[in-house]
């Protein structure tokens, strides 16, 4: 069956000497994997390697056959261009971070418009915004209202914790408590929306901390997630 859908490159690996695996979050099927023929060939070729960067968005047509594992794209053009993504060391480095978690965490072959809709509209919000270092942070905390494990703050009073004292177990398959300057940021990030998110000051090392207590979250409810292997040179770059 031809299909023509949205889809968001997660990631692009090398396959011999001319083409790429690309993994992509569709709109319509989830994901699904694709290998695209001689796109490192010539730069004539009508498809680009360009069109293959992290987290680019693009709309593909290929023929859809159910439990195949590897797919050949008909069409490709790209769908919402960036300005800056792909062009920004920062926002660079967050693309290949974010692209590393949601190949990891991503793995249904099945339709989620919700969640298509969300990763299309906040990585579309980042490309447009001159700075924001804690993208990132809140982009992961609202991901998993999608995949099913948001924390349940739903009958919890913030107000009775402090910095010194407070602790608050998060809804999780293991145990998780949070306490101190993560709890609270984390009652900041929760009641903030994206064009809010640089009225909250975060410093380095609150940063790194908070982004390893949402890691570790990811890895308590999904047993394929692991961490990044750009976690690192992520870290080194924001600091």
């Amino acid at each position: 069956m031809l299909c023509t859908t949205k889809a968001i490159v997660l990631s692009s690996l090398r396959y011999r000497d001319n083409d790429l695996i690309v993994k992509c979050y569709t709109l319509e099927y989830g994901i699904i994997s694709f290998l695209v023929r001689g796109v490192l060939k010539s730069k004539k070729s009508h498809t680009k390697a360009a069109y293959f960067q992290l987290l680019s968005q693009l709309q593909i047509v290929f023929n859809y056959t159910q439990n195949r594992s590897l797919y050949t794209l008909k069409e490709v053009k790209p769908h919402g261009l960036y300005s800056s993504l792909h062009s920004h060391i920062l926002k660079c480095s967050v693309a290949m971070f974010l692209s590393e978690v949601l190949a990891t965490t991503l793995q249904e072959e099945e339709k989620n418009e919700a969640l298509y809709s969300y990763l299309e509209t906040t990585l579309q919000w980042f490309d447009n915004q001159d700075e924001c270092p804690n993208f990132h942070l809140l982009f992961l905390l609202k991901l998993t209202k999608y995949l099913g494990f948001y924390p349940d703050i739903e009958h919890i009073d913030f107000k009775f914790f402090n910095l010194q004292d407070g602790c608050f177990e998060m809804k999780s398959k293991g145990k998780q408590s949070i306490s101190g300057e993560n709890l609270i940021l984390l009652k900041d990030l929760l009641g903030t929306t994206f064009d809010a998110l640089n009225t909250i000051k975060i410093n380095a090392g609150q940063r790194q901390t908070f982004l390893s207590m949402i890691l570790l979250y990811f890895e308590l409810h999904l047993g394929s997630f692991r961490t990044p292997r750009s976690l690192q040179v992520f870290n080194q770059v924001f600091n």
